[in-house]
């Protein structure tokens, strides 16, 4: 599949049902933090939908229907990822698969360094989180450059598993995430300035 350009929300071929009334209602609770966590970033934070008890069920069920029948596990990563990752893995019943900075979890892990738009980090998850043949579909809250699902998407490499998809509820514009996962598919609810 193609990349489509950022300035459509979703990449997939079809939104889901209620996804435009969806998409109203969390573009609504988004809060825009200047210059967080460093000078010249937008943060874009999703906590104000995370306390949205429907909403985040809304999501979750709009992110399972995307990728209805396509993936065994559900990767989430740290931290806000936890959030909607948990919600998809319930709303789905498949299993959770936490992806963590470097250090949290015990045991052998796989490990990817990645660069952000701001710094760089290691995520890892543990080595027998994933089992050869799983699909895996990857959660955030926001999809920015895409170095943070790129690394994700490695760790299912690693585990032996391959990507479903990354499914994140906003994508910031003209930082060309999605492109940089093709040709992977990516689901975006919506898009939102930089």
């Amino acid at each position: 599949m193609t990349p489509q350009p950022m300035t459509v929300s979703v990449t997939t071929p079809a939104d889901p049902p209620g996804t435009a009334a969806l998409r109203g209602a969390v573009r609504q609770r988004i809060r825009v933090v200047p210059d967080f966590p460093e000078p010249g970033i937008q943060f874009q934070d999703l906590t104000p939908v995370f306390g949205d008890p429907e909403l985040v069920r809304r999501l979750a069920a709009t992110f399972t229907a995307a990728f209805s029948g396509a993936f065994d596990r559900v990767l989430a990563i740290e931290a806000r990822g936890f959030v909607l990752g948990t919600a998809v893995a319930a709303a789905a019943d498949r299993p959770l698969v936490l992806a963590r900075k470097k250090g949290k979890l015990p045991g052998p892990v796989h490990r990817a360094d990645y660069a952000l738009e701001y710094g760089t980090a290691t995520l890892e998850i543990q080595r027998d989180a994933l089992a050869p043949g799983d699909r895996v579909l990857v959660v955030d809250d926001v999809l920015a450059t895409g170095g943070t699902f790129a690394a994700a998407g490695a760790l299912v490499a690693d585990g032996g598993a391959t990507v479903a998809g990354y499914a994140v509820a906003a994508s910031i514009a003209g930082l060309d995430g999605a492109a940089r996962l093709a040709p992977d598919r990516v689901f975006s609810l919506l898009t939102t300035a930089d």
